[in-house]
């Protein structure tokens, strides 16, 4: 049954698709030996499970890691186990709401409106120095800067120290992905103290210095009895960075990809501008950039007469949700005018991604330019696939004018 699933294989990762239709095939909960996982496959379920309560990103909130029947992690990965265990993405009550209110107030809906203007700009200045040059490559000069800059505008980051934050990021998420090696773990802890130190410099300047940015706001907040430590503080801003961009890069270049191998739909796309909401919507959708989301049992589930006992952890299988036909017509079909799209990569629940609105602004920004700028655009080439199942990209998408 699970012979198909094999998510260190780079064919895999290159077509994950036919996997999942027969993981859908064979059954709605299925356990996976080599990650002693449950693999959820099915849209219905794991929508339940996003906003199932008996289940969380944490069990320490209720148990110890012995109590869960679980093995701490080693000491020397503590610098990462901190970093990444006080961000709200792997936080539950009391803490998550607490935050969670508090980061909620850099993307409401007016906030994220008066950034449209600098979204604009920064995606109009990226494709227009792109164009300039005949192409290059569509990940490093225009997909990845942009959310990076962003994000980056957004915590108060200075322009020089910008180039710093893309490494530590990727060196981070890679511990999200099934099974990492020890080098991987090295990379990680290297890249949390670094990035924690930078960051912890950073609020000390604005404590000085308050700016108009999200650092200094949390630290207002903090001051008015908000109970914001530094280290939540810290990992916040790693959270916000690594979630903020993670997903509009590769949704951007994965997108592109699409629509290359899906010329007729990229016409209709060129010819129809009005299309661009829903397009953005089917592309999140068909191929996903988070292929899944992982959660603890905390109290015994029940699924399709499967009992999974507390201790267990489920692997809620995004790319695979989003191609359920149960609930979306010809769901192998790129349908750029598709309306009834529920698609969940921004995941639900209370950890439902609070940058969504920001991430459809950015990436509305950077094809509307592209689609304007080079009509012509194409592909120069079949791109690679990063290494990486969870999140899930190419390692480049080179393009011409």
């Amino acid at each position: 049954m699970h012979v198909s699933f094999d998510p260190w294989s780079p064919a895999f990762v290159a077509d994950p698709y036919p996997a999942y239709t027969a993981l859908r095939a064979a059954g709605r909960a299925h356990w996976f030996e080599p990650t002693g996982q449950w693999l959820i496959p099915h849209h219905s379920d794991v929508s339940a499970l996003l906003r199932d309560r008996r289940l969380g990103r944490t069990y320490l909130h209720r148990f110890s890691h012995e109590e869960f029947g679980r093995t701490p992690p080693p000491p020397e990965h503590e610098p990462f186990t901190t970093l990444n265990g006080q961000g709200i993405l792997d936080l539950e009550a009391p803490d998550h709401p607490r935050i969670r209110r508090l980061i909620s107030k850099a993307f409401t809906p007016r906030t994220v409106e008066n950034l449209a203007p600098t979204v604009r700009r920064l995606a109009a200045e990226l494709v227009d120095a792109f164009v300039a040059k005949g192409g290059g490559d569509l990940l490093a000069e225009v997909a990845e800067p942009l959310p990076v800059a962003v994000i980056a505008e957004m915590l108060g980051v200075p322009e020089a120290d910008r180039g710093l934050l893309r490494p530590w990021s990727a060196a981070i998420c890679g511990m999200f992905e099934l099974n990492p090696s020890e080098e991987t773990a090295r990379a990680a802890v290297r890249a949390s103290v670094d990035f924690s130190a930078y960051l912890r410099g950073l609020i000390t300047e604005r404590r000085a210095n308050p700016g108009d940015d999200l650092i200094s706001a949390l630290i207002a907040a903090h001051d008015e009895g908000e109970r914001l430590t530094e280290q939540e503080m810290i990992s916040t801003c790693v959270l916000l960075l690594n979630a903020g961009h993670e997903a509009t890069v590769n949704t951007t270049v994965n997108g592109w990809r699409t629509l290359f191998h899906h010329p007729e739909q990229l016409a209709a796309l060129r010819a129809d501008p009005a299309l661009l909401p829903t397009a953005i919507e089917e592309l999140l959708r068909y191929d996903t950039p988070l292929q899944m989301f992982e959660r603890w049992v905390l109290d015994d589930i029940e699924i399709d007469g499967q009992v999974i006992g507390r201790g267990a952890e489920v692997a809620l299988l995004f790319g695979s949700a989003n191609r359920d036909p149960e609930r979306f017509a010809r769901p192998d079909t790129l349908d750029l005018s598709r309306t009834d799209n529920p698609h969940i990569t921004f995941g639900a629940g209370i950890h439902f991604c609070l940058g969504a609105p920001l991430a459809r602004l950015e990436l509305a920004a950077s094809f509307g330019e592209l689609l304007r700028k080079a009509p012509a655009l194409r592909m120069t080439g079949e791109p690679e696939w990063q290494p990486g199942y969870v999140i899930r990209g190419l390692k480049e998408l080179r393009a011409e004018v």
